[in-house]
């Protein structure tokens, strides 16, 4: 049916309008911190990230009149947060120009203040200006981590689901015109990537080996994750045939995988693959000489002399050639984040954001 000259331009766009209006009506029904906070937030990186680079009307002035909207939405002159934008993308310096539109949408902002000020001022003093400062913060930290290594992308399904694939942001920045719909399919293998999303992205500059290092000095955290993940693991070897030798990749430095092998199967041979000769070294004071220590570098699709490997988190190398190309006959437990399911699974710990994943080839 031919769409009306008064209609998006794409059916793509019609989910950020329709979401535009939930917004609005939330916060008539709800106007508390959180909400504010999270709505300035999100919105200004899916409904009006999305509007800036491909407007959703075929009629300007239909354009124009959902800019004003969105920017009584987020408090923020659409105008202003465009061109600040683009400046971005083209690698110039931001500068400030005055037009129509930007003095329309910063009076409807400043009246809208105004009328919350006068009406209820607590609100406006305890509530909504905090919330307001929430959501800018929220989102210059989104876009400090978004460029703080270079342009980086985040491929978790779930972040890509809420914010309508923004994780792939490498992708969007060598092709801002593309719809948030083909994102996916512009994914080149050498982008910069992080397994966190932007907000959590700091966690990156936590090196795996640091927390490592800090379970080893407490024998309490020691036995709390022996625990999560000897859980995990018995849940996921009952699915298996029979297992006579298991080789794991990486965990020399704490080695839980190898502790609990050892006691879940106490018959099965086991052995330690790590780089590190300082990990092994320590792995060996905590397991003795009862697994085999290997001091190599295990690359994805070897197939060493065993019917079993763990992938650690820590893993240095390509986790999704794993996941894409498993071995005939050679089941393999991939240790991830907890939002990254692939295969069957089981949750390790949700205070440690982690799964196992069980990979076994069709």
């Amino acid at each position: 049916m031919r769409q009306s000259r008064l209609c998006w331009n794409s059916a793509r766009d019609g989910p950020f309008i329709a979401l535009a209006a939930v917004h609005g009506l939330l916060l008539m029904a709800w106007p508390a911190l959180p909400l504010i906070a999270i709505g300035v937030w999100w919105n200004s990186n899916t409904i009006s990230h999305n509007f800036i680079h491909r407007p959703f009307f075929r009629k300007r002035s239909c354009n124009l009149a959902f800019s004003a909207y969105l920017s009584l939405l987020l408090g923020i002159p659409q105008t202003l947060w465009r061109t600040r934008h683009l400046a971005h993308h083209s690698g110039v310096p931001w500068r400030w120009r005055a037009s129509p539109q930007l003095l329309v949408e910063t009076s409807l902002v400043l009246s809208l203040w105004t009328v919350m000020a006068v009406i209820s001022p607590r609100f406006f003093a305890s509530v909504y200006l905090p919330a307001y400062s929430i959501g800018l913060a929220l989102c210059a930290i989104q876009g400090h981590y978004e460029h703080a290594q270079g342009v980086t992308s985040h491929y978790g399904r779930v972040y890509n689901v809420l914010f309508f694939n923004d994780g792939f942001h490498a992708e969007h920045h060598a092709n801002p015109g593309v719809a948030w719909t083909r994102l996916p399919q512009r994914r080149e293998p050498g982008a910069s990537s992080s397994a966190w999303p932007p907000l959590l992205r700091w966690l990156d500059e936590l090196n795996l080996a640091t927390l490592e290092k800090l379970v080893l000095r407490s024998a309490r955290l020691q036995q709390f994750v022996l625990a999560c993940h000897r859980r995990a693991f018995r849940s996921l070897l009952s699915k298996l045939p029979p297992v006579r030798h298991v080789a794991i990749v990486g965990g020399g430095l704490f080695p839980r995988t190898a502790l609990i092998m050892r006691d879940l199967m106490p018959d099965v041979r086991v052995s330690v693959i790590d780089s590190s000769e300082e990990n092994l070294a320590t792995a060996r004071q905590l397991i003795g000489n009862e697994v085999v220590f290997r001091h190599r570098r295990y690359l994805p699709g070897e197939r060493p002399d065993c019917d079993l490997i763990v992938i650690p988190l820590c893993f240095d190398g390509d986790r999704e050639a794993i996941y894409r190309h498993p071995l005939p006959g050679v089941p393999i437990l991939v240790h991830d984040w907890i939002w990254r399911r692939r295969g069957a699974g089981s949750i390790v710990s949700m205070t440690l954001l982690k799964r196992l994943n069980l990979v076994i080839a069709e």
